[in-house]
């Protein structure tokens, strides 16, 4: 089991997207400390926030007091409710936490069933519970729990997927050709796209690029697949390659088939509102690419966008590393298509989007004025971001198979990946 530990500002911000996801049925609240009930046993936010008020109202100086953390089960365990709430009990009581008020959400809208555990670590006296040493007592925390519940060793595990690390190409590395082929050989088993744009789109974040090439064999015309290295700055820095060097998941017919597939698959798929939701807040509160991309890469959403020699925007391309689905602008709406960012970042022609209905009364709160003011777009700061590379390379996600969940579950190891790319900048 792996715990992913963030801290923020926006306590509200965490309630309302795991409260989104409780009512949109894709989640649940199977826990709640100190929480005040309701008659109906049924929370909205705001209901949920008067039990950290006084906690808020306290605070003496901790400018980051909210605490959103998610517990991640190896994907063979099969983890009932109570089990559920019992793993995040015993891991908020050894983590110091145990008497804070915390709310237990599950998620269920993703194949890998998890819980996110959102509190606060200022105590009723305003000040801030110890954090020393807290990656590494988490790590002592969910080896134990492991052991005591019988659930598969994340330490164990890594070893066995030492073969299965992918991560960015360096063509400086040597050896290329085995570089591409431990990314594209497993990217098509994790993440769904519709088009060949789309999986060229979630490449670039590992430094490759694919062309389409003709032939002719005996008189027929026939389509390949070139893959190509790239550079930091997104340009060819090697020889292409063959994909049937890579076997047959990287040809052409078989992309096709994933892509038909995944269109089916990503019709009606539950996070996409979420999604669209999230992407519509950062263009309304954002006023350049820059930030704009900084803020969605904090939510675990990279932004590839494409421009011509002119530099008109004519692509831009979503990955939601949460749900492991990658869209293209327009599929999530015409007013999110590559035009709209266009007028905006080349032209200053701000958009006219309304907010999103789902998230108007949770995030906008008009009446709620007795609780504390906070941004409405920091919605997924428990990934823990701070460090990530700008344009929010999959090494900031931990560099694995996203099946894993960051498999390299030493997470000071982690930290120190993301520490080596950040003085890279």
């Amino acid at each position: 089991m792996i715990a992913k530990i963030g801290r923020s500002s926006n306590l509200y911000g965490a309630l309302a997207y795991n409260n989104l996801k409780v009512e949109k049925e894709n989640g649940q609240i199977l826990f709640a400390n100190k929480i005040i009930e309701t008659p109906s046993g049924h929370y909205s936010v705001a209901q949920l926030s008067q039990s950290f008020t006084p906690y808020l109202i306290a605070n003496r100086n901790t400018e980051k007091h909210t605490l959103h953390i998610s517990l991640n089960p190896d994907p063979k365990d099969n983890v009932s409710d109570e089990k559920f709430r019992e793993l995040a009990e015993q891991y908020m009581r050894e983590m110091g936490y145990g008497e804070q008020p915390f709310v237990v959400f599950k998620h269920t809208d993703i194949d890998r069933t998890h819980i996110h555990i959102v509190s606060v670590c200022v105590n009723e006296e305003g000040k801030k519970i110890s954090d020393k040493f807290e990656k590494m007592r988490s790590m002592n925390v969910c080896r134990e729990l492991e052991r005591q519940h019988g659930l598969v060793s994340a330490t164990d595990k890594e070893h066995k997927q030492n073969d299965k690390i992918f991560s960015p190409v360096n063509y400086q590395k040597g050896d290329v050709k085995s570089q591409i082929a431990s990314v594209v050989r497993h990217l098509p088993n994790y993440y769904q796209y519709q088009t060949l744009g789309e999986y060229n789109a979630l490449l670039s974040l590992f430094n490759i690029t694919t062309e389409k090439v003709e032939d002719e064999l005996q008189g027929k015309s026939q389509q390949g697949l070139l893959y190509i290295p790239l550079n930091e700055k997104g340009e060819r820095a090697g020889h292409p390659f063959k994909a049937s060097l890579f076997g047959k998941s990287a040809g052409l017919p078989t992309l096709e088939l994933h892509f038909a597939k995944c269109k089916e698959a990503l019709k009606d798929h539950p996070t996409k509102p979420t999604i669209k939701a999230a992407i519509t807040i950062a263009l309304k509160t954002t006023s350049d690419e820059q930030a704009f991309k900084k803020q969605l890469t904090e939510q675990g959403i990279n932004v590839v966008v494409r421009r011509n020699d002119t530099g008109r925007i004519y692509g831009i391309t979503f990955i939601d590393h949460n749900s492991k689905a990658v869209w293209n602008g327009s599929r999530l709406g015409t007013e999110l298509s590559a035009n709209t960012f266009n007028d905006y970042w080349n032209n200053n022609i701000k958009p006219d989007i309304k907010e999103p209905v789902e998230l108007q009364s949770k995030i906008s709160r008009p009446n709620d004025a007795d609780l504390p003011a906070e941004e409405p777009h920091h919605l997924f700061d428990f990934l823990n971001t701070s460090e990530k590379h700008e344009d929010g390379l999959i090494e900031a996600l931990g560099g694995l198979l996203p099946e894993a969940q960051g498999d390299d579950y030493e997470e000071q190891d982690f930290a120190n990946k993301m520490k080596k790319k950040k003085r890279r900048l």
